[in-house]
């Protein structure tokens, strides 16, 4: 009979129920939500929330008295640091229990315990998403730093608009005089070859015409011995 017992005794030991619990409950501090049965989850619930709640006065002396129940130093940071601002404002209730049926092997019921604050699903209040702007109204001072920074703009653009006129010019006439003084250099090459050309072919035909006359005199000299 269970006369005066009133936490479940899970079937096990007065040991082993506690190493367990302080697993389970260092497994749900660093994921946040966990799958077991139901009576272990009713169990859980009532070993974590009075931690949580000595969670929000940070002190030596907390920290040691959840330290003895928890037995592990990185569990006991988490729930100080992070658990702690985030539930500060709740009085109570910080974790939900929720039935997802009966298991396949032994037909027990499971259930998923988890951290009230840590699920967005249930929770009322909904973050906005919308990104507000903030306008700013234009006053004299800047309009006036605008107008000076636009002359100064203008002034600078102003020169390079006319070296970058200038090269383009350059070139182009440039090729313009090249153009007008390549026509004129040939021709005056060609005058200054065609008299030359000219004594040339002088020379070479006036000892050809000179020959043949001297020629055509030794065959009539030959001519006039025969009939001799």
């Amino acid at each position: 009979m269970r006369h005066g017992k009133k936490f479940p005794h899970l079937g096990r030991k007065r040991g082993h129920r506690k190493y367990m619990l302080a697993n389970m409950a260092c497994s749900l501090i660093e994921h946040k939500s966990i799958n077991t049965t139901l009576t272990k989850a009713k169990a859980l619930k009532l070993f974590v929330e009075p931690l949580i709640t000595k969670s929000k006065n940070d002190s030596t002396h907390n920290r040691r008295i959840v330290f003895r129940y928890l037995r592990n130093k990185y569990a006991v940071t988490e729930l100080f640091r992070e658990i702690s601002v985030k539930v500060g404002d709740r009085p109570g209730g910080y974790t939900r229990i929720i039935k997802l049926g009966n298991r396949l092997g032994d037909n027990a019921s499971i259930a998923m315990i988890e951290l009230v604050d840590y699920n967005d699903t249930y929770s009322t209040t909904k973050p906005d998403s919308r990104k507000r702007r903030r306008r700013k109204k234009k006053s004299s001072n800047d309009n006036a730093q605008n107008l000076t920074t636009d002359q100064k703009l203008v002034s600078e653009e102003a020169p390079a608009a006319e070296e970058v006129s200038a090269v383009e010019e350059a070139p182009a006439a440039e090729e313009v005089s090249a153009v007008e003084e390549a026509p004129a250099a040939e021709e005056v090459s060609a005058v200054e070859e065609a008299p030359a050309a000219e004594e040339v072919s002088a020379v070479e035909e006036a000892p050809a015409a000179e020959e043949v006359p001297a020629q055509n005199d030794g065959v009539e000299k030959e001519d006039s011995e025969k009939k001799e």
